[in-house]
């Protein structure tokens, strides 16, 4: 179980990386591109969030964590690096 909380949480970070260059690289220079891209992208990433946020809540019940542990690894998921800090940081442990 641990090994798909790391994959979705690199899946994850990935996919919010994606996302920030569609939107500040792909939108400036090919309107059409970045709106043909932003749909299976953002879907990709909402999917990959809500599983992260669902994994991290699992783990949180079965390893017993405390809240800031938790909350520190939910708000991870929305900033850019995020997750890959964690999964190096807090996952690595487990």
């Amino acid at each position: 179980m641990i090994k798909l909380f790391k994959i979705v949480a690199f899946l994850e970070g990935i996919s919010l990386l994606v996302l920030f260059s569609n939107m500040l690289v792909v939108k400036p220079m090919n309107l059409d591109l970045y709106k043909s891209l932003l749909f299976p992208v953002g879907m990709a990433h909402g999917l990959l969030f809500l599983a992260y946020i669902a994994l991290a809540t699992m783990f949180k019940i079965e390893q017993n964590w405390d809240f800031k542990k938790y909350f520190i690894i939910c708000i991870a998921s929305v900033l850019p690096f995020g997750t890959f800090y964690i999964e190096k940081r807090y996952l690595a442990e487990l």
